[in-house]
């Protein structure tokens, strides 16, 4: 029997071999152009009375499907100690399911490949992205919605004959947006011949990371997946184009724990467990009607202020899913989001700055996230957030990743982030506030084997970061 820490040595060695692999062929721009070709898809914003299946309770207020399953728009209360703002009510979307996300390797003449999805989502800015080999809620694959049966679910299912697990964690989602939302993020090895359906393409992990550099290409479900894969520290230079030698030299060596770290792990992890402790935070469920600052009309639920998000019907047609047409409501952010980290070089080892984010929606009220995130929008009359200009006033130069990536679209509707990795100069001071530390790419992957410590945001941005080095 392969022990845990074998099998996931093993792992990390085979997809940093991967990502060290000569590139091969671009099979991925004709597959994808064909793909979208070959399916229609049509979202149409609709009033509530006119969402079907989906009901407004009239003692609650609360938005939910008559099945009682999927999720529901409900009302939550948050009370903190910290933050510009310390008492505040808001919708938020109550999904308690725990959802499968899921990618398929296989070894292909020696390099791993990823089974990828071209994937419709009703929310997405450009209705198809590439996602994972399996992206379904519970109540999806259970097939609640009376249509067909999720692809590939066979593979992330308990049995002998489903193959290597390499990955397996639950992860936490928008803490803004969702109630203790969690996935569990999979990677399964197979070796066996494996049926290859219309809208899915095996493509070279490293091929996969290139992606993330276009613009709304590669879901967030694919992201947060990637970001979980271990990788064991390069032994030469990947040559990748998307940064300077220096640069891509320091990173991989943030991936080698021996290579040394400003702070060690075990004093990271007291200091993250102590943010956990020092915050006060009460969040809690409320019915949708007793909100306070919001408004509800035919067509919209809507900030008073215009501030944060709108929640929206749509009604979806879809070739390519398993249901062809339905409908449902959407979170609708008021703005595109700016979401980065800044990097330092310390003692030859690439760091980034993690912040102790606290959120009223993840299951214990912090988790680390990225050095910046946010909605310029909704800082309108509130102090100028710190970093703030450090990342928009950033010579050009010095900016190693920046890419507009959508958030996940089957519950976001054009929900847009700039995302962007920042390279400070060489005097960028390495004291920072109580709650941010410097930290190593090695120890975010350490620590992504593991539940509720990296924000969603947070990664997408390891991903991002395994795609320069």
């Amino acid at each position: 029997m392969t022990s845990a820490p074998a099998r996931h040595d093993s792992a990390a060695r085979m997809f940093t071999d991967s990502v060290l692999a000569p590139r091969a062929a671009d099979r991925f721009a004709p597959w994808w152009a064909e793909r979208a070709r070959s399916n229609r898809f049509d979202v149409t914003q609709v009033p509530f009375d006119e969402l079907g299946d989906w009901r407004f309770d009239p003692d609650t207020g609360n938005l939910g499907h008559v099945s009682g399953k999927f999720f529901s728009i409900e009302g939550m209360d948050v009370r903190s100690d910290s933050g510009p703002v310390r008492q505040w009510s808001q919708p938020i979307i109550n999904q308690p399911e725990i959802g499968i996300l899921g990618i398929i390797v296989k070894v292909f003449d020696g390099v791993p490949h990823c089974l990828m999805q071209a994937k419709m989502e009703p929310g997405n800015v450009n209705t198809l992205q590439l996602s994972p080999t399996v992206q379904a809620t519970r109540s999806n694959y259970t097939r609640v919605h009376r249509g067909g049966r999720t692809r590939y679910l066979e593979y992330f299912a308990e049995g002998e004959d489903r193959g290597r697990v390499l990955v397996d964690v639950l992860q936490s989602e928008q803490g803004s947006w969702f109630y203790r939302k969690r996935n569990r993020n999979m990677v399964v090895e197979v070796t066996g011949d494996v049926p290859l359906h219309d809208d899915f393409c095996w493509l070279p992990l490293r091929e996969v990371l290139d992606l993330l550099h276009t613009d709304n290409l590669v879901n967030m479900d694919a992201r947060t997946v990637l970001s979980c894969m271990p990788f064991a520290p390069p032994p030469g230079d990947s040559g990748s184009r998307h940064a300077p030698a220096a640069f891509r030299a320091a990173l991989a060596r943030s991936l080698d724990r021996s290579a040394g770290s400003l702070h060690e792990l075990g004093a990271v992890l007291s200091w993250f467990t102590g943010e956990r402790t020092r915050h006060d935070m009460s969040a809690r469920l409320v019915p949708a009607n007793r909100i306070t600052g919001w408004k509800r009309t035919a067509h919209e639920i809507v900030h008073e202020d215009g501030k944060h998000f709108r929640v929206v019907g749509v009604d979806v047609s879809a070739t390519s899913r398993e249901v062809q047409s339905w409908r449902q409501p959407l979170l609708a952010p008021v703005g595109r989001g700016v979401i980065a980290y800044l990097a330092k070089t310390v003692d030859g080892v690439m760091h980034v700055l993690a912040h102790a984010r606290v959120e009223p929606g993840f299951v214990d009220t912090v988790e680390l996230g990225p050095t910046l995130q946010l909605i310029p929008e909704n800082y309108t009359g509130l102090p100028r957030p710190r970093y703030l200009d450090d990342v928009l006033g950033a010579d050009p130069s010095r900016i190693r990743f920046d890419a507009h990536l959508s958030e996940e679209g089957g519950r976001f509707l054009d929900a847009q982030n700039r995302y962007l990795v920042v390279e400070v100069e060489d005097d960028f001071p390495l004291r920072v506030p109580q709650d941010y530390r410097w930290v190593t790419l090695g120890q975010l992957s350490g620590l992504l084997r593991h539940s509720h410590y990296l924000s969603v945001q947070a990664r997408t941005l390891v991903a991002c970061l395994h795609s320069l080095w």
